[in-house]
């Protein structure tokens, strides 16, 4: 299944769940999309609810099904919890790092940046936005990408940086200082559930 490009207020209606983790998409109509999209639903079944946990996610951080599950089995190789090395691994992603330095007010958006060549890794242009990042990497922007108006906006419209990336505005980079606590990620999401559907 490729990644999907479609409207991302639809589909975080028809989840249910704000896959901009910003709650805008649900504010105005907080119920599926369609024409009937506010009835309530039929009972899902385990099996139902632990796909539906697992496309909140993957839609979330924009993957496609083969890229998702590649990350799930290298998370299973790590030491400790299976779920939350997942999560870390989703976030240790470029284009996430990207998005939560403030560079993109979305990972969609962040991830054109990468694939458009704007961002270095440690000095070095990557435009692969699955890279995965360790901590101590210095994410920035090229020296010719610097002014771009984009990312000003983007950085103008944060309003809170998460606590395991740092960034300097008048240098245009930041830092992947260490692996986000399972506490620091989106509560609404249960790993157990994917780590289920996927050991089923």
């Amino acid at each position: 299944m490729s990644r999907y490009t479609g409207s991302i207020y639809r589909k975080s209606r028809h989840l249910g769940f704000s896959t901009l983790e910003t709650g805008e998409e649900l504010a105005k109509k907080p119920y599926a999309p369609g024409q009937h999209g506010n009835r309530r639903g039929k009972k899902l079944s385990d099996y139902g609810i632990q796909l539906q946990e697992k496309q909140k996610v993957r839609f979330m951080y924009g993957l496609s099904e083969k890229q998702f599950k590649k990350i799930f089995v290298k998370a299973g190789k790590l030491k400790g919890v299976h779920g939350e090395n997942f999560l870390k691994l989703l976030e240790s992603r470029l284009d996430n790092l990207v998005y939560r330095m403030g560079l993109s007010t979305t990972r969609r958006g962040a991830r054109q940046l990468v694939n458009h060549g704007h961002i270095t890794v440690n000095g070095k242009k990557v435009n692969i936005p699955s890279y995965t990042c360790k901590p101590g990497d210095v994410i920035a922007l090229g020296e010719n990408d610097k002014e771009l108006a984009i990312v000003k906006s983007s950085l103008e419209a944060l309003s809170k940086r998460v606590d395991f990336v740092t960034f300097d505005i008048n240098k245009m980079s930041g830092t992947y200082v260490r692996y986000p606590e399972r506490s620091e990620l989106n509560a609404d999401i249960n790993e157990s559930l994917i780590v289920e559907f996927y050991n089923r």
